[in-house]
């Protein structure tokens, strides 16, 4: 069986936090470059997000999904997509705990004798080890508030007005970034968010994207509320929104019962042991 993993923070697997606010009321002379730099900062002390996400992945088509995830003091996330463009006929759900990932759905219990998880430990397994090179492990752990920064790295960022987002009132921005630009505005970042960023820039050199066209939507509180990626990759458009819901809410995610996943390690034992 064919599991599709899609970029979670992209975009994903391939996606600064939302807040509910009122009111996007912002100083008169903060310019545009400004706005969004100030919200790029805010993403920095982010502890835990919510988030939803829809669009299109390269090589993936039509994605939709949310997901809950945990930024410190370790990464976690859970996540519910569905891809209907891969003839997926339900939502996969992926789970990132304690250095393992696990990926479950209905149709997975078909076909792997009642087991409706499959598990990659990220941190012994010769699969897992596999996985995470091929950008799986950092696409899933790709924080999507991280990356609503990146229209900071622009150098035509313009305001486009003021609009709601799930009732929310913001200002709506945008801009180009190439991702050469935005290795250049990382010099003068801390090395905890250098680091951050500089994978997800490298998940985008994979799929083949040098080029981000971004929006970014900032609530009254200098919290992106949404943002906007589109570019062209290797294996076709990218182009996902993502929308945030809340922030530094508390993010429990539990692995799924031991009775039923399949473990990948047990699967392969005789490809560890080569």
């Amino acid at each position: 069986m064919r599991t599709s993993i899609p970029a979670a923070g992209l975009g994903a697997l391939l996606l600064a936090a939302g807040a509910v606010s009122c009111g996007a009321d912002k100083s008169p002379e903060m310019t545009p470059a400004a706005a969004v730099a100030k919200a790029a900062k805010n993403t920095e002390d982010i502890t835990s997000l919510h988030y939803r996400l829809s669009g299109t992945a390269p090589g993936e088509g039509r994605v939709k999904g949310e997901a809950s995830m945990r930024l410190k003091p370790s990464v976690a996330m859970s996540m519910k997509m569905t891809a209907p463009d891969k003839g997926a006929t339900e939502a996969v759900e992926i789970r990132l705990v304690d250095k393992a990932m696990y990926i479950g759905g209905a149709d997975m219990a078909k076909q792997m004798d009642g087991k409706s998880w499959m598990k990659f430990d990220l941190s012994k397994t010769k699969a897992g080890k596999d996985l995470d090179q091929m950008g799986t492990t950092s696409q899933a752990e790709q924080n999507p508030a991280a990356e609503s920064g990146f229209l900071a790295g622009a150098k035509d960022v313009k305001e486009v007005g003021s609009e709601k987002v799930d009732g929310v009132e913001t200002t709506h921005y945008t801009g180009t970034v190439t991702l050469k630009d935005l290795r250049a505005s990382l010099k003068d970042e801390k090395a905890a968010v250098r680091e951050q960023r500089e994978k997800s820039i490298k998940q985008y050199e994979k799929l083949g994207v040098d080029k981000l066209t971004m929006d970014m939507w900032v609530d009254g509180d200098d919290h992106t509320k949404q943002f906007r990626m589109k570019g062209d990759a290797d294996k076709g458009p990218l182009d996902m929104t993502i929308t945030f819901l809340d922030y530094n809410k508390p993010v429990n995610v539990e692995a799924p019962p031991a009775k039923d996943v399949a473990d990948l390690a047990d699967m392969f034992k005789g490809l560890d042991a080569s």
